[in-house]
């Protein structure tokens, strides 16, 4: 059963474990099990998803209970700033303390809008919390340096987080796609666990009906404790 975070008449949303979809799609016609498919068998009525999380990232997915809801949601998500996301991470690398990253992103291949505005405007502002560093050789170096950081997506891009972390060098630990294939498998080996180290944190905005402040929050999952281990002491 998927945990449930908040569920009133309107909306309800879960913490989505890592590795599951949102709901079936093309891109990966093997998978059986879809949050969509759980959360409406769960609830024994039709759900309609919000937004989307990538398979990988785990964290504060939204439903709604009705389409009505669901149109007045996106419009919501689709209005400039209305909606902020906090997400943590774990990268490669230890960044600077914080920064804003304002870096275009391509529409990607597969995008069924590809077509309209191939280049898009997308910042990120990051902070980071938290410096580990793993007793595991990397490249020249004795160790490897790993960080703990935190993701506000200021737009909306498709995997925006995961590229722009690579963008700035300092890629989400266990993205295949966008990371470093041999770094993945050595810390995934050394933790005993492999998913994408992406977790959606908080979640805000106006609830559709009566307006008022709705903050969602979804505390990371316990494999989240192997980087404390590992705490950087310098």
């Amino acid at each position: 059963m998927l945990e449930i975070l908040y569920h009133d008449d309107y909306l309800v949303a879960v913490n989505k474990p890592p590795g599951l979809l949102v709901h079936r799609t093309g891109l990966d016609a093997g998978e059986t099990q879809f949050a969509l498919q759980l959360l409406r068998d769960q609830l024994g009525r039709p759900v309609w998803p919000a937004h989307r999380l990538d398979k990988g990232t785990s964290g504060v997915l939204l439903f709604a209970l009705d389409a009505a809801t669901a149109s007045l949601v996106g419009q919501t998500f689709d209005v400039g700033n209305t909606v902020k996301k906090t997400y943590r991470a774990v990268v490669r690398g230890w960044p600077e303390a914080q920064g804003l990253i304002d870096h275009p992103l391509k529409r990607m291949p597969d995008d069924a809008r590809a077509g309209r505005e191939e280049v898009q405007d997308a910042q990120t502002r990051y902070r980071t919390l938290e410096h580990y560093e793993l007793p595991l050789p990397y490249g020249s170096f004795a160790t490897m340096r790993c960080a703990l950081v935190e993701l506000q997506p200021l737009t909306g891009r498709r995997h925006q987080l995961r590229r722009h972390m690579k963008h700035l060098a300092h890629p989400i630990i266990g993205d295949a796609t966008h990371g470093k294939g041999p770094l993945n498998r050595a810390v995934a080996e050394f933790l005993g666990r492999q998913r994408l180290w992406l977790h959606a944190l908080r979640l805000a905005l106006p609830h559709p009906v009566s307006g008022s402040m709705l903050i969602l929050e979804a505390e990371p999952g316990a494999e989240w404790q192997f980087w404390a281990k590992h705490v950087a002491t310098t």
